[in-house]
C-alpha cells in the first residue's frame, strides 16, 4: 500500500490536485480556482519552458498521450481534473488520440495511484451530437470514467464566451449569417465561472452537471448583441436549415480534418439548444465590450513597422 504524499498548512491537510489541460483556456481558471481555495495545484505540462505563468505549485512534464510518461505523476493525489482535448488536430493527433485516449490514459493511472475522484470537462448535449467526431470521442471517455471504481464528476458545459466571438467577427464584417429562424438558445459561460461551478460540484461530491452561463439567448439575440457591442445596426441574413445539413455532409469530404473537426462540431450545435443550470455572475455583453476594448486598444499601441530607408 502506497502512503500518501501531504502537505500541511498551520496543522491542516491541503488536498492536492492534478489538472490536465492546465495551460488551455479553461484550465488556467481551473488552476487559479482551486488554488484559491487552498488545494496544492499541479499542473501537467509538455513544455515547461513555453508555458505563460499559471497558478500552480508544483509543474509536471509529461505526455498523457503516453501512457509511460505519466507513470507514477498521480502519487499522493487526492482528485484529477481533465479539460484535455483538441479543438483542432495537428501534430498528427486527432480526436481519438488526445479527448479519448489521452483521458484513458489519465483515468488509468488515477485508478494506479488510488486517486478518489477524477472530474472530467465533457459537453452539453452529447448523446445529440454523436455522430460528431470530437464528441464521440469525449463520450467514449465518459463511458470508460462511468465504469471505473473511481468517484467521478462530469462537466458538461454549454459553451464558452470565447465560442462567441464568432459572432462578433461576422458582426465586424457587416452581417451576422444564421441557419434556420434564428431561434435555437445557449447560455454561454465564462471560464472562470465555469471553473468556479465546477470546484464546486467536486467539492459538492455532484456525478454530473448541466452548466451554463447567467444569461439565456437565442442565436438572433447573440447577433444583436455583437452589433449593438460594436455600435452599429443589425443585419442579420437567415438561411434555409438545409444550407447547414449539406454543409455537414459536405466537410469531411472536402476539407481538411484539422478544419472539418471543429466546424462540424459547430454547425451540429447550432441546430440545438444548448441550455445548462445557471451560474456565474459574468455577462457577455461586457465580455464582447472587453474583447473590443482590448483589440482597440492593442491596435492604438502597436508599434509602426519601420519605414524604409531612402
Amino acid at each position: 500500500m502506497k502512503t500518501r504524499l501531504t502537505l500541511t498548512v498551520e496543522g491542516a491537510v491541503m488536498k492536492r490536485v492534478f489538472i490536465a489541460g492546465a495551460t488551455g483556456y479553461l484550465g488556467r481558471f481551473l488552476c487559479a480556482e482551486f488554488q484559491q481555495r487552498g488545494w496544492y495545484v499541479i499542473a501537467l505540462v509538455r513544455n515547461p519552458a513555453q508555458v505563460k505563468p499559471i497558478a500552480a505549485d508544483q509543474l509536471i512534464q509529461a505526455q498523457a498521450t503516453d501512457a509511460a510518461s505519466i507513470r507514477g505523476v498521480m502519487a499522493g493525489t487526492d482528485l484529477v481534473v481533465s479539460s484535455l482535448g483538441i479543438t483542432r488536430q495537428t501534430d498528427g493527433l486527432d480526436y481519438w488520440d488526445v479527448d479519448y485516449q489521452a483521458n484513458l490514459n489519465l483515468l488509468r493511472e488515477a485508478e494506479r495511484a488510488g486517486v478518489s475522484r477524477f472530474a472530467y470537462i465533457h459537453v452539453l448535449r452529447a448523446a445529440d451530437m454523436a455522430q460528431v467526431p470530437m464528441v464521440a470521442a469525449k463520450s467514449a471517455f465518459v463511458e470508460e470514467l462511468q465504469r471505473s471504481a473511481i468517484a467521478s464528476t462530469i462537466i458538461a458545459p454549454s459553451g464558452y464566451f470565447s465560442d462567441m466571438s464568432d459572432f462578433l467577427t461576422m458582426a465586424r464584417s457587416g452581417r451576422v449569417w444564421l441557419f434556420g429562424d434564428g431561434s435555437k438558445r445557449i447560455n454561454p459561460i465564462h471560464g472562470a465561472d465555469l471553473a468556479v461551478a465546477t470546484v464546486d460540484a467536486v467539492e459538492d461530491g455532484v456525478a454530473w452537471l448541466d452548466v451554463g452561463g447567467p444569461d439565456i439567448f437565442d442565436q438572433k439575440e447573440l447577433a444583436e448583441l455583437a452589433f449593438a457591442s460594436l455600435g452599429k445596426a443589425s443585419r442579420v441574413t437567415f438561411l434555409p436549415d438545409m444550407l447547414r445539413r449539406i454543409a455537414l455532409r459536405l466537410l469531411s469530404l472536402f476539407t481538411p480534418r484539422r478544419i472539418s473537426g471543429p466546424a462540424r462540431f459547430f454547425l451540429s450545435a447550432l441546430a440545438l439548444d444548448m441550455v445548462g443550470d445557471r451560474h456565474g455572475t459574468r455577462h457577455l455583453r461586457a465580455h464582447f465590450e472587453n474583447s473590443l476594448a482590448t483589440t482597440r486598444s492593442a491596435s492604438i499601441h502597436r508599434l509602426p513597422t519601420e519605414r524604409n530607408k531612402s
